[in-house]
């Protein structure tokens, strides 16, 4: 699980950014927190608004292009492995309106909890180079930290869960040391590691099929579940089927005992969105993954989307700590009977068009003290209080909203 992810000098970003889901203590929805008996509860969900420009999709790009540099070298080598769901290598690219930040590293750091452990891992990126990188880790609930390895340029310490003596400490300046260690040997911490990584789900689900061997699958109890999401939303379908000739899906209806079968591409966008994004958000919710969408209400409606959430909030439904992160404009889902305060994040641009991201449970108002959770999100959204200077300013500090 996905405790905080902070980066710096990617893309609009040019400070260090954080996004936490480690949940703060606030009482609301305080029953679908992911809890552990041993360390601080963390959150099943995180939205984040903002307007056009204002850094949403790069948040989301940041944690994507870590995780698809981790990944990507892994995957190339064993193309066989299934359900790794990542689109494709993002580039780190610096923060582009400083001459200075331009020629810095873009830096990474995610701390995550797989298995007893909790990992913290840093991945700093000039170019295509690796300029440091390293990766620690604790048992959960506890307070000592173990090194498992660190990087500087070309040189590699390595710590105590590792045997030194068998490992090759040369490494190609533009992999990560943990991707290496991953395609060439089996080591248990790094197998650990690796597989909260792979089990990471980056998706911008517009074509359905890239997602057939999940979808698809030959587990008749799977295919049933996803029919039984669809009809729970009122997406009145009996069953579906894959041209594996003409490359095309198929929704089926029963009508007065007969199958009839329509095209994919005559569904409407709210249903075909729904269909290509069931396959993933099932599969999260059954393994307990962390799933990253851009724009997930995006022809999606409101009904849906509410339903999406719901599921990774209910705790008889995500029984396995699964996570949904996504970026969203739609106004009907901003209120206190969906989210709590801190899993709501908006992002904007500063004067110096800098992308920043802060929480609503962060802003202050005026008397310096934190938005109710009775208050109407929405409304004030749309007054412009949560919103971008020149209310960020003055809400951060607690001054005026006038």
């Amino acid at each position: 699980m996905l405790c905080q992810f902070s980066f710096k000098n990617f893309k609009s970003y040019k400070e260090t950014t954080t996004f936490d889901f480690q949940a703060t203590s606030i009482p609301e929805f305080s029953e679908s927190l992911l809890k552990s008996e041993k360390a601080d509860a963390l959150l099943p969900v995180g939205v984040i608004y903002g307007p056009n420009g204002g850094g949403k999709t790069n948040l989301l790009l940041a944690l994507s292009c870590l995780i698809s540099t981790v990944v990507k070298p892994i995957y190339e080598l064993e193309k066989a492995r299934e359900k790794i769901i990542i689109q494709q290598k993002i580039s780190a690219a610096p923060f582009y309106f400083n001459e200075i930040s331009r020629k810095m590293p873009t830096e990474f750091e995610v701390y995550f909890r797989q298995g007893k452990n909790e990992y913290r891992y840093n991945l700093s990126i000039c170019g295509d180079d690796i300029v440091e990188e390293s990766l620690y880790w604790k048992s959960i609930g506890g307070k000592r930290t173990g090194m498992v390895f660190d990087r500087e340029g070309a040189e590699i310490t390595l710590g105590a869960s590792i045997n030194k003596a068998s490992i090759n400490r040369s490494v190609n300046p533009k992999m990560p040391y943990l991707s290496f260690l991953a395609i060439n040997y089996d080591i248990p911490v790094i197998v650990e590691v690796q597989k909260w990584f792979e089990s990471c789900i980056v998706k911008n689900y517009a074509n359905p099929i890239a997602d057939r061997q999940i979808m698809f699958s030959d587990d008749e109890s799977y295919r049933k579940r996803i029919v039984r999401a669809l009809n729970d939303v009122d997406i009145d379908v009996s069953g579906y089927r894959y041209d594996e000739e003409n490359h095309e899906l198929y929704t089926q209806r029963m009508i007065e005992g007969k199958i009839y079968e329509l095209s994919f591409n005559d569904e409407s966008d709210g249903t075909k969105k729904m269909i290509a994004a069931l396959p993933v958000i099932l599969l999260a919710l059954q393994e307990g993954r962390l799933v990253i969408i851009d724009e997930l209400d995006a022809k999606l409606h409101p009904k849906l989307l509410r339903y999406v959430i719901s599921l990774f909030k209910n705790k008889n439904v995500n029984k396995k700590g699964a996570q949904l992160l996504f970026t969203s404009h739609d106004m009907t889902t901003m209120k206190n009977t969906v989210f709590r305060r801190d899993e709501i994040w908006f992002a904007a641009e500063n004067e110096r068009h800098e992308s920043e991201i802060y929480s609503l449970y962060e802003i202050r108002r005026e008397n310096n003290e934190r938005v109710n959770s009775t208050a109407a999100y929405d409304k004030q959204y749309l007054e412009g209080r949560y919103g971008a200077d020149p209310y960020l300013t003055n809400m951060l500090a607690g001054g005026d909203w006038q």
